[in-house]
């Protein structure tokens, strides 16, 4: 495991492994930044993060995109060897997730505290903002830890939350927020506005790679991210607590303190979001800002959102693979692997052990009660634990020869859904659905399945054979 103390260290990390690409072109604000962030997307899984430091009228700005936006990355993140596979992306992930919780260091000072704002506070001289995409309807802030407390159990570290929402910069101290209801920051400002009150926040911006992980990880209620980034990192982590009472990562680049405005809703979007569709408008919350704190000579961090693969895609894949496993694998243990990787666990794939006929029907049934998919999953798909969920090519064998729709298929109504699905109807609402493509078991007696073909012998020693002459004929 390896700790990074700050997000300085990870870039550092990245630079010497190869995986950082520094431009030294001047460069637009708009288009620039996006469109490369996009092409590299374009580009493949094993590509770098991507660094500008020239950015016309605006002499000292950096920003940072893509830093988790590859393979690569996403295992130095984790402080893995860049080579590793996905699978062991996977599974090293479980590993650590399961050895939740870790502890709190809280300390009195950070590098964040350098620089303090707190008085005509202006967003836009502060940040280097710009817009992604050319349909959305602000600038955005698309890639930071948000802090928030539960009020009516303010005390109590476990339900503190650390999440990543999008925020539009509306003003020179306004921000709208897009609480997605089956977030924990919604449960907050509902027990806020029940009492008439704001809601204290904080916005951090530039974290080192592990906390913005777990910000992005659909944890349990009382599942502190700041516990489950001490197991993965193999350290206590470090935070300072701010005036108002939020514990905020020590090695923050940005820290806006604010508050969302109780009972204020503002028009926020359009927003080019992951499922590669704009949002649209809407009324959503707004925060306040009335501080903002950073480092001398601040980097920000952006994350391009587009049509899948984005960056968010990397950054979303194992945070939620992994919890929906552990969830699932404590009320069926026969579960072997589950793939989430497409766009945000829209679709999720398992693989398992049968234990009798319909047994996977009650599994995918299991993915649709989980804290993710509640408001995401909307098609699983279930395989035998022969079948590798990573591997596509295996993946759709199954569902070419193990499904019958006559009995595989199974349609649940109007289950809830997350509002940025453009398939919801109506918006936030959609019918969702199970495919069976195991094996029939007893006392499932369909189809007429006798051996399963297997490979001619030394096909194993082959692969490790030919590997490396196929890598060496690449270079």
């Amino acid at each position: 495991m390896t700790a990074y103390p700050d997000f300085r260290a990870f870039l550092s990390v990245l630079e010497q492994e190869g995986q950082m690409l520094r431009i030294t072109d001047e460069v637009q604000f708009e288009p620039d930044l996006a469109a490369a962030a996009c092409a590299l997307a374009q580009i493949g899984d094993q590509v770098p993060a991507i660094f500008f430091d020239k950015i016309a009228g605006s002499p000292g700005a950096q920003v940072v995109l893509n830093t988790h936006g590859s393979w690569p990355n996403h295992a130095l993140a984790l402080g893995m060897n860049k080579d590793a596979p996905l699978k062991e992306h996977f599974f090293e992930f479980v590993r650590r997730f399961q050895l939740f919780p870790g502890e709190l260091q809280r300390v009195d000072s950070a590098p964040w505290q350098e620089v303090r704002v707190d008085k005509d506070i202006n967003l836009f001289e502060l940040l280097p903002l710009f817009r992604l995409n050319r349909g959305d309807g602000g600038f955005y802030i698309d890639k930071a830890c948000i802090v928030s407390r539960d009020p009516d159990d303010w005390d109590n570290d476990d339900v503190e939350n650390v999440g990543v929402y999008r925020l539009m910069v509306k003003g020179k101290n306004r921000i709208g927020i897009q609480p997605v209801p089956q977030h924990d920051i919604a449960i907050h400002l509902s027990h806020a506005e029940a009492r008439g009150e704001d809601l204290p926040i904080a916005i951090c911006i530039g974290n080192e790679p592990v906390i913005l992980l777990m910000g992005a990880t659909p944890l349990l209620y009382n599942q502190l991210e700041y516990k489950m980034a001490a197991v993965m990192q193999g350290e206590p982590y470090k935070v300072v607590r701010t005036e108002k009472g939020l514990d905020v990562p020590w090695g923050s680049e940005y820290v806006l303190e604010g508050r969302i405005l109780a009972r204020q809703r503002e028009i926020e979007g359009p927003f080019g979001e992951f499922p590669g569709y704009y949002s649209g408008g809407h009324l959503y919350p707004v925060i306040e800002i009335d501080r903002v704190s950073h480092r001398t000579n601040p980097i920000f961090e952006s994350v391009y959102v587009g049509r899948p693969w984005t960056e968010i895609d990397f950054l979303q894949a194992m945070t939620t693979s992994a919890p929906i496993f552990i969830q699932l694998n404590r009320m069926f243990p026969e579960v072997v692997a589950v793939n989430a990787l497409y766009t945000h666990g829209l679709i999720v794939i398992v693989s398992t052990r049968v234990r009798y006929g319909g047994f996977a029907k009650s599994v995918g049934m299991g993915v649709l009660t989980t804290p993710h998919g509640l408001g995401y999953a909307k098609i699983v798909i279930v395989v035998d634990e022969d079948i590798d969920p990573f591997n596509l090519n295996q993946v759709m064998w199954a569902m070419s020869v193990r499904t019958n729709p006559a009995g595989d298929i199974v349609i649940i109504p109007n289950l809830a859904e997350n509002l940025l699905d453009p398939a919801g109807e109506p918006n936030g609402m959609a019918h969702k659905m199970i495919i069976d493509a195991t094996t029939p078991k007893a006392p499932d007696r369909r189809g007429d399945y006798g051996e399963v073909l297997d490979t001619p012998e030394g096909t194993d020693a082959w692969r490790d054979k030919l590997l490396p002459l196929i890598h060496a004929l690449r270079k």
